[in-house]
């Protein structure tokens, strides 16, 4: 049962990876010539199947066929595998690209919104300052001390009129601290909703975890892994064609697919024949 049932699975394990290697490479080259889309899908797809017979028909008549012709044949073969590769690469790339830049559209507004955060906290760092010298000045009830700007000496004094100056002066710092407080937190709001919502950069993140342990940019480390993949897709996809002829072959002989197709045959004769006669 087994060895009758492993050339079908290896057929459609071949069908569905040449598949999404066709409608990659396809889609693919569809993208890159965009000024005659439709041309490309109707030539790329015809080349597609084209290199699917190919590799069959070298496999099955390999010591028959002309030695030219079978030359011809493999180069034309390879040559398909390069192009399905290629097409592929451009697939998974313009995918790669499209989210980075979102990823990096987002980052760059976040860092926007990460500079406009650190001029409030200068600023709040220096009414800080004053809100301390304030407080100082005005933590004695009898007298004031202060330095006098004009002179850059310490000046004491008991005067009313002064003190309610400072007082005044005070409370405006306190409330600019309080508003410097209250948009350094909406921007931590912003910073934090931008970077709950960038979907993008979270895909990304196992790609920059793995570029920033090895010390390498993310486009390399996103080339690298495409090429891998492109290296394994498309020769993966001609192996298992070749692998199902080789299945159905040694595995399968003539007689067992004949007989298996007209059992079902016989199957449906016979309910067409029993419907006509209680008809």
């Amino acid at each position: 049962m087994k060895n009758r049932a492993l050339p079908y699975v290896i057929a459609l394990s071949a069908l569905l990876v040449s598949g999404s290697a066709i409608f990659y490479s396809v889609y693919g080259l569809s993208k890159l010539f965009a000024g005659a889309s439709k041309a490309v899908i109707i030539m790329a797809s015809s080349l597609e199947l084209a290199k699917l017979v190919v590799a069959s028909l070298l496999y099955q008549y390999w010591n028959e066929i002309n030695k030219w012709l079978r030359l011809y044949l493999t180069v034309a073969c390879i040559t398909l595998m390069l192009i399905t590769s290629g097409g592929i690469y451009g697939f998974l790339s313009g995918a790669y690209q499209e989210t980075a830049i979102k990823s990096e559209l987002l980052d760059k507004h976040t860092l926007v919104l990460q500079t406009k955060q650190n001029r409030f906290n200068e600023q709040l760092e220096g009414e800080k300052k004053l809100l301390i010298y304030y407080t100082e000045a005005l933590s004695n009830p009898t007298m004031i001390q202060y330095v006098d700007t004009a002179s850059n000496q310490l000046v004491t004094t008991t005067s009313s009129r002064q003190r309610k100056l400072m007082t005044d002066q005070l409370n405006e710092v306190k409330s600019k601290v309080n508003a410097l407080n209250d948009s350094i937190s909406m921007y931590d709001m912003k910073i934090l909703n931008k970077q709950i919502s960038n979907e993008d950069a979270r895909e990304l993140g196992p790609l920059k975890y793995v570029a920033k342990s090895l010390g390498v940019e993310m486009d390399k480390v996103v080339n690298y892994f495409l090429l891998l993949i492109v290296c394994v897709f498309d020769p993966l996809a001609i192996a298992l064609v070749i692998s199902a002829n080789f299945a159905f072959t040694r595995g399968v002989d003539g007689g067992e697919i004949y007989r298996y197709f007209s059992g079902w045959t016989n199957i449906f004769s016979k309910r067409h024949y029993i419907k006509r006669k209680q008809v």
